[in-house]
């Protein structure tokens, strides 16, 4: 694996890492699935596929982006908007 794509993996791992502090199943729970596969992806060694995996990687990070986000819009809607719904 080329030092850059190196860095990109890693940075990968990482950034997910901590997006995954907030899973809704736990934080021990995302960081064991985490784990478990980037190591079954370790023996990759054509670019291009590890350049996919990445891209799969940041999918997988902007997915979680917009669970974390749609939660807290549900949570503040609720908050604020609950006596509106009530009046009605």
């Amino acid at each position: 694996m080329a030092n850059s794509l190196r860095g990109e993996v890693l940075n990968l791992y990482k950034n997910l890492l901590y997006l995954g502090r907030d899973y809704p199943k736990g934080a021990d729970y995302f960081k064991r699935r985490l784990k478990n596969v980037f190591l079954k992806n370790k023996d990759v060694k054509d670019p291009e596929k590890i350049k996919e995996l990445i891209e799969r990687g940041e999918f997988v990070m902007k997915e979680l982006e917009a669970l974390y986000f749609l939660r807290k819009y549900r949570a503040m809607k609720q908050r604020y908007y609950s006596d509106i719904d009530k009046t009605k």
